[in-house]
């Protein structure tokens, strides 16, 4: 959609210029904004409503663009789609996490990455066969082509189940269990072990959760110790994900290629090439996100985005900027590309595992607040980048990747010291990491954690005893 000459718009060229000149603020301030209006939708409603009005709003703002007569109109529809993007990256994962059995978490979190990746692939590919053509087809087909998954997601949400554990934590346990027995067993088989312990498991976790803290952005924020290292982690790790450079590669990489001499329809084909592996790499890792402890995938990640980082930007200076766009280095501008296409691999791990993350660490009644503010530090650092990446090419060329390589080191040690381990755990397991009598942040990094299949059994164990102790008592 970049790169489909939406400057034919009188006027779009002062706010949608051509490749590095090309800062999306209306989508990312709407963005900012709907992550923000997160909490306060899902926490009194409940996680579908707020999933159905992203996709009301994705489908106004598309409209509005792709029926675009002047630049305010399409402004507008991308500050309400920036709304809508706000919103469902900030619920989703809450969703997803809470949804998911613990053994495949990990899987069901990263669908969503994997889908945002998809979207990326069509979106890119679309793109480059619009480009093809002339006329305001160019860029109006692709901009109305965005209320097709916006459309199916506003239909399609109320077939799915609310989440149990905001019906439990709203007081509606028989909902709760009602969705617990429906996303685990068979028809015709309730109240089955697993759903019991986990139901037992989650109504305890919340009722310890409602006993011990009033919920207030205040305490959320600063007077809550466990609650305030939370909130720094989340947000630790969506900056990790804008502080990476993904989405200056992302974003101005055809203008990237052009720099290196390359024509736009190279650069575009490019592009989609990049977007199409990096989505292969996706499905790769989440095959066995769940078998692999999240810290032993981004401590990698990073050192890996920041080494190469570091090459580019090496290739970049040694080569004088591949000397001139009119007659580069061949050979230099080869290597520079397969450096992109190497650093798409790195950041599949941290890419899948941030928004995983962010919706693990915070207990339900405080979850989407959470998450709408981790999701927000997101979206911000996105603008920053939108409106200094473009300067900073101008002016250092390819030296910026150097900044890029230094915050993925200091992030990959940041990971290594302050981030404990959530795999393979429940989400209340995951809360009680967190309690203060808990030392230190990183305490349980190491500990070998229960697996869910170990973990299942304890629960049952621990019901059967509990019914035979009673049914010995009775007899007695």
């Amino acid at each position: 959609m970049r790169n489909n000459k939406l400057n034919n718009i009188p006027g779009g060229d002062r706010i949608f210029g051509d490749g590095l000149d090309e800062p999306e603020d209306p989508n990312q301030r709407g963005a900012i904004l709907g992550s923000v209006f997160v909490s306060y939708l899902s926490d009194p409603w409940g996680r579908r409503p707020v999933l159905f009005t992203g996709g009301l709003l994705a489908s106004l703002g598309a409209a509005l663009q792709a029926g675009a007569v002047n630049v305010s109109m399409l402004i507008a529809g991308r500050l309400i789609a920036g709304l809508a993007i706000g919103l469902m990256s900030a619920i989703i994962p809450v969703y997803c996490s809470e949804l998911s059995p613990p053994r495949i978490r990990g899987f069901l979190g990263s669908l969503q990455q994997w889908m945002i990746g998809l979207g990326v692939v069509v979106a890119q590919w679309v793109g480059y066969g619009c480009s093809l053509r002339t006329g305001n087809f160019s860029w109006r087909f692709p901009l109305a082509f965005q209320a097709v998954p916006a459309v199916i997601l506003s239909c399609g949400v109320w077939f799915l189940p609310e989440s149990p554990r905001w019906l439990i934590e709203k007081g509606d346990p028989d909902a709760g269990r009602a969705v617990l027995n429906r996303l685990h067993l068979p028809r015709g088989q309730p109240n089955a072990l697993p759903v019991d312990a986990e139901f037992e498991r989650i109504s305890a976790g919340i009722a310890e959760a409602r006993h011990s803290a009033n919920h207030s952005w205040r305490q959320l924020l600063f007077t809550q110790p466990d609650w305030r290292k939370r909130v720094l982690l989340a947000c630790g790790m969506q900056a990790f994900t804008q502080c990476s450079g993904t989405n200056v590669l992302q974003n101005y990489n055809p203008g990237l290629y052009r720099s290196l001499g390359l024509s736009q329809s190279t650069s575009l084909i490019l592009q989609g090439i990049w977007g199409a592996l990096a989505q292969f790499w996706n499905t790769v890792f989440i095959l066995f996100i769940d078998r692999v402890d999240r810290r032993k995938l981004l401590i990698p990640s990073l050192l890996g985005m920041g080494a190469t980082m570091c090459v580019e930007a090496i290739l970049g200076q040694v080569y004088n900027n591949f000397e001139s766009v009119a007659s580069p280095n061949h050979s230099a501008v080869r290597a520079a590309i397969a450096v992109f296409f190497v650093f798409s691999f790195f950041y599949t791990s941290l890419g899948l595992i941030s928004w995983i993350y962010q919706s693990e660490i915070f207990p339900t009644a405080i979850r989407a607040r959470g998450s709408s503010v981790a999701t927000a530090t997101n979206w911000s650092l996105n603008l920053v980048f939108a409106q200094c990446s473009p300067i900073a090419q101008s002016q250092i060329q390819f030296k910026y990747f150097y900044c890029f390589a230094a915050f993925n080191w200091v992030a990959a040690g940041l990971v290594w010291a302050l981030y404990p381990e959530t795999a393979g755990k429940s989400l209340e397991e995951i809360d009680r990491l967190f309690t203060p009598e808990t030392s230190g942040p990183a305490y349980d990094a190491e500990k070998p954690h229960i697996s869910m299949s170990n973990s299942r059994d304890k629960d049952s164990l621990a019901i059967v005893s509990t019914r035979d102790t009673s049914n010995h008592t009775s007899k007695n």
